[in-house]
């Protein structure tokens, strides 16, 4: 029972310990709040492989999100501020990268590779036909038939 306790005023004070860092901007118009929010949902932290800058906690994120601010305070475009960020981290900040040179194999790969699945199926199931097809004319005649009866029916002595 002591032990229970003990576990349990533990715990109580690491739950004191553990603190979240809010962002408090204020925004001029509820249009500029819901365009930061639309940014910040959109783009894809540098250090957390698979997380938006809204919801990473991590220091790069906090600091993006401070420059995001700051760049909408200046009057600066949405297009503008992604610029300035995919110049900086490159195409990965952004969950839907543009179609160019460099990213056509994500974005065409997947089909190429369905493609390419679908024409091996085709080839396989072609040349499993024709092996039928060529099994039926491997049969035997009518007089290579009576031989081989009357070779079945021979008992070796």
């Amino acid at each position: 029972m002591k032990q229970l306790i003990q576990g349990f005023l533990l715990a109580l004070c690491m739950i004191g310990g553990a603190q979240a860092a809010i962002d408090a901007y204020e925004f001029q118009s509820e249009a500029e709040r819901e365009r930061y929010r639309t940014l910040v949902e959109e783009l894809r932290c540098p250090k957390c492989q698979n997380q938006n800058i809204a919801d990473s906690n991590a220091p790069i994120a906090m600091d993006l999100r401070r420059e995001i601010f700051r760049m909408l305070e200046e009057g600066q475009s949405n297009e503008q501020i992604v610029d300035y960020l995919v110049a900086r981290y490159g195409d990965f900040v952004r969950y839907k990268p543009p179609v160019n040179i460099k990213t056509l194999l994500l974005w065409y790969g997947p089909i190429a590779l369905l493609v390419v699945g679908f024409g091996v199926l085709a080839l396989i199931l072609m040349r499993r036909r024709r092996g039928t097809d060529s099994d039926a004319h491997n049969t035997l005649s009518e007089a290579e038939r009576e031989r081989l009866a009357t070779l079945l029916d021979k008992k070796e002595p």
